[in-house]
């Protein structure tokens, strides 16, 4: 997109760009979240006659409206700008948490469900691709994972709400929160470019070119470059890995303090477990956030799959309750932080032409994940009746990815060295 005339060519600013990101993506875990939060308080529900499969159900119709949302607020956002699609998205997921907290039968709140995927769908890859654009570009894996942890420290909001209010509440007034980012939109209009751009310090000619340096691109045929020979594999790659992630994060998000309750403890422990995890997810995203800077980005995201496979197994197994604890943590840095070192994967194999559609494919894509990952789960723990069951369950997507992300190749790509200079050495997945 070529900027307007008399827009800025300084681009936005990092440390606003990363706290607002912060912020959007705090909702948005709580929004997440919270479907697993009042699980246990949906099967107890004396009028809806809520079973597990029902849960899984709907934590699958909250992800089947993730791609939809994921797929078309990266295309508008590349074409359109950041701006007006992320305003349009906060105000669609607060009116559908809204009717959430308002619904008065279970067909009507799995409806809202699914309108609430959409709009976190849409948010992602909207505020991943505006974070890296704004981002220093020595400090690009810790600024975008910084205001990546949003959705963690989110669902650790939603396991202290959860764990303060239920049972002795309706469990849908914790949807009310919902309704905050309406507060957000003229924040977003302020803050956000109406335009696409880079980080100054990139070479305008990359932002104009294909992967050849040939022809510009317009918005019909940025899924054809993503498809083309130079970004096939690691397009694919992308894709696949995104699925295993996110049936990890989604399976885990519906299903952790269910799976707590059935071992033995109950729901206010439940609920810890739930905020160990979100906690571990927001020191772990950090701290490879830093390593991925100094070079390291792939093998950070390969040992986090790893760590979230040794985790699950862990916390199926009766173990001291600190160790439980702490085993919760690495599964949250297992789940949330490796699918947010994955979209720094894709942020940075791309250039601000394709980042926001790259993102959102990879996500909307990859969101079959987010779909099957409840369901998954749910047929699991029905089949076997075995309490370790669920646990084990997450142990194969998470060898997946780790196998995934070790078959990315780590070329670096032009836009790639031009935006970080002569003194970085992170490499990019191609």
């Amino acid at each position: 997109m070529k900027p307007t005339p008399g827009a800025s060519t300084t681009g936005p600013r990092p440390g606003p760009a990363v706290a607002l990101g912060l912020v959007i993506l705090c909702i948005e875990g709580y929004d997440l979240f919270i479907l697993g939060a009042v699980g246990p308080s949906l099967l107890s529900h004396p009028d809806w006659d809520v079973t597990k499969s029902t849960l899984g159900l709907l934590g699958s119709l909250t992800a089947l409206g993730m791609p939809l949302g994921s797929v078309a607020a990266g295309w508008a956002g590349d074409l359109y700008g950041r701006r007006l699609p992320m305003a349009v998205s906060l105000a669609w997921l607060s009116l559908s948490m809204l009717l959430s907290a308002v619904a008065g039968d279970l067909t009507l709140f799995a409806a809202t469900r699914f309108l609430t995927g959409m709009g976190i769908g849409a948010l992602i890859p909207l505020v991943t691709a505006y974070v890296s654009e704004a981002a220093t570009p020595a400090r690009h894996s810790l600024q975008v994972g910084t205001a990546t942890t949003g959705l963690a420290i989110g669902g650790i909001l939603t396991g202290v709400v959860g764990r303060t209010m239920l049972p002795e509440w309706d469990f849908r007034t914790l949807f009310l929160f919902g309704v905050i980012p309406l507060v957000l939109i003229p924040v977003v209009w302020r803050l956000v470019p109406a335009v696409v751009q880079d980080h100054p310090v990139q070479a305008p000619a990359e932002a104009k070119a294909g992967p050849s340096g040939a022809e510009p691109e317009d918005s019909a045929n940025r899924l054809r470059q993503l498809l083309a020979p130079h970004y096939r594999r690691s397009t694919l790659l992308f894709w696949a890995a995104t699925f295993a992630g996110l049936v990890i994060v989604y399976g885990a998000s519906t299903w952790l303090p269910t799976l707590m309750v059935d071992a033995g403890y109950d729901l206010g422990s439940s609920l810890e477990f739930s905020i160990a995890f979100n906690a571990g997810a927001v020191i772990g995203t950090i701290g490879a956030a830093v390593v991925a800077d100094r070079g390291f980005l792939k093998t950070a995201t390969i040992v986090s799959f790893l760590l979230a496979a040794v985790a699950m197994i862990t916390l199926s197994t009766p173990q001291p309750r600190p160790l439980l604890l702490v085993a919760s943590a690495v599964a949250g840095f297992g789940a949330l932080g490796t699918q947010a070192l994955v979209n720094i994967h894709v942020a940075h194999a791309h250039p601000a032409r394709l980042r926001g559609t790259a993102l959102g494919f990879s996500l909307g894509v990859g969101r079959v994940g987010a779909i099957v990952g409840p369901s998954y789960l749910a047929a699991v723990t029905v089949l076997i009746s075995s309490s370790k069951a669920g646990f084990y369950a997450f142990v194969v997507p998470a060898l997946l990815g780790a196998v995934l992300i070790g078959l990315l190749r780590t070329d670096r790509h032009p836009s790639v060295t031009e935006r970080t200079g002569a003194a970085s050495k992170a490499p990019v997945a191609q």
